[in-house]
């Protein structure tokens, strides 16, 4: 079954839009640590965090609570630069996402540009390599990336969803899902694990899936945690994992 990565950024957001200049404190809410917790009770296997060089949502106090007390995987998202390789190497977490960063985006806004920054990425993937972390690339679905992807030796890509969670069309959806298609064949076929993220949600979780081969892990944040808010988040992780789990039985069935 694909695995589901919990991103819990949006709980930090909440936080920092009322207790941005004491975050560690013990009144400061909601702590996305325990909720995280929680998570992983409800089925998500891995955690993931993007701390951001302006750290304007998770801290490096959530990340290292969040180190020492959960139970999968954590997944740190993180911009190529020497400071971050760094402070993931003495951090050691099990995977970390290479992700571009831009001080005016609210979220992630497209996937890395490997043909203009090969050489960096490299030598950031092979640096992660050797402290025994996975590296992956989050990657726009362009062949071009994936190709570079492979070349630079990363052994994962995380597929940018935006384009297709934001399209409105049937022809722009149907567009969308071939792009991700295409790419998810050309990555298993050059030896990479393919995940995916960013933008999907329960509703357009289902014909990704249905459409998209070789998905090993979905990192879903913005969606979860909204839904969270009106039902909680075991039960809105228990949704979208009830999802996973009826998509991987009809796949089951058709092989048979």
């Amino acid at each position: 079954m694909i695995r589901l990565g919990l991103n819990i950024d949006h709980v930090a957001t909440l936080r920092q839009a009322r207790y941005r200049h004491e975050s560690d404190s013990a009144h400061a809410e909601p702590d996305p640590v325990p909720l995280a917790l929680l998570a992983e009770k409800a089925g998500a296997k891995g955690i993931t965090v993007h701390l951001r060089e302006d750290r304007r949502h998770i801290q490096d106090h959530d990340v290292r609570r969040l180190r020492k007390q959960i139970k999968t995987v954590l997944n740190l998202e993180m911009a190529v630069t020497p400071a971050m390789v760094a402070y993931a190497l003495k951090l050691k977490p099990e995977e970390a996402c290479l992700v571009p960063e831009n001080r005016q985006e609210i979220t992630t806004e497209g996937g890395l540009d490997l043909l203009g920054s090969e050489r960096r990425v490299a030598n950031a993937v092979a640096r992660l390599v050797k402290g025994g972390i996975v590296p992956s690339l989050f990657i726009d679905p362009d062949p071009g990336q994936i190709d570079a992807a492979a070349r630079i030796g990363a052994p994962c890509i995380e597929l940018h969803t935006g384009a297709y969670a934001n399209a409105r069309t049937a022809a722009a959806i149907r567009r969308e899902l071939e792009r991700q298609w295409a790419a998810a064949e050309q990555a298993h076929a050059l030896g990479l694990q393919v995940n995916a993220g960013h933008g999907l949600h329960y509703r357009n979780l289902a014909p990704f899936i249905e459409t998209v081969p070789h998905l090993h892990t979905l990192n879903i944040g913005h969606s979860i945690v909204a839904r969270a808010v009106e039902v909680g988040m075991a039960a809105a992780v228990k949704e979208i994992v009830a999802i996973l789990k009826a998509k991987a039985q009809v796949k089951a069935k058709a092989r048979k």
